[in-house]
């Protein structure tokens, strides 16, 4: 029973941090770079408007908000997670790719950027953070002999 609150306790703790980081790089972005003039960021309404005016710099932070949020929150099921520890860093990876699938509809963004943040800021991120969580806890595969 205790491995299966902490693999419950693993998707909850790391979709939360996951969350609590994709937003805190979302919240600082347009301090570091701002959004194109009059564009309000809490009316999608208005960034849909406005869309025209965004440039390539404009989704730097927004890809790196969704793939630092999900290597650390898969980083962190992978750390808590009692058994199955990469399956628990996919599941967050996959919860995230749920979630960035949903703002492609809701958010407006150039098709480019919708690819690359869906191909490249979830699953690789998921997988990273196995690979990282292996190295931190000593439990990397073995390397092939020669």
């Amino acid at each position: 029973m205790k491995t299966v609150l902490r693999n419950i306790a693993a998707v909850i703790l790391g979709f939360a941090l996951g969350s609590i980081v994709n937003m805190a790089v979302i919240t600082a972005s347009p301090h570091l770079i701002p959004p194109p003039p009059g564009v309000d960021l809490s009316n999608v309404a208005s960034m849909k408007a406005s869309m025209h005016l965004y440039e390539a710099k404009h989704f730097v932070f927004p890809l790196l908000a969704h793939a630092s949020g999900t290597l650390v929150g898969g980083l962190v099921a992978f750390a808590v997670a009692g058994s199955r520890r990469d399956l628990f860093a996919y599941v967050i990876g996959l919860l995230f790719l749920a979630g960035g699938i949903t703002a492609c509809f809701l958010i407006p963004a150039p098709k480019w950027f919708m690819a690359l943040d869906l191909v490249v800021a979830y699953l690789p991120m998921a997988r990273l953070a196995s690979l990282i969580g292996r190295r931190l806890t000593g439990n990397a595969p073995a390397s092939p002999s020669p």
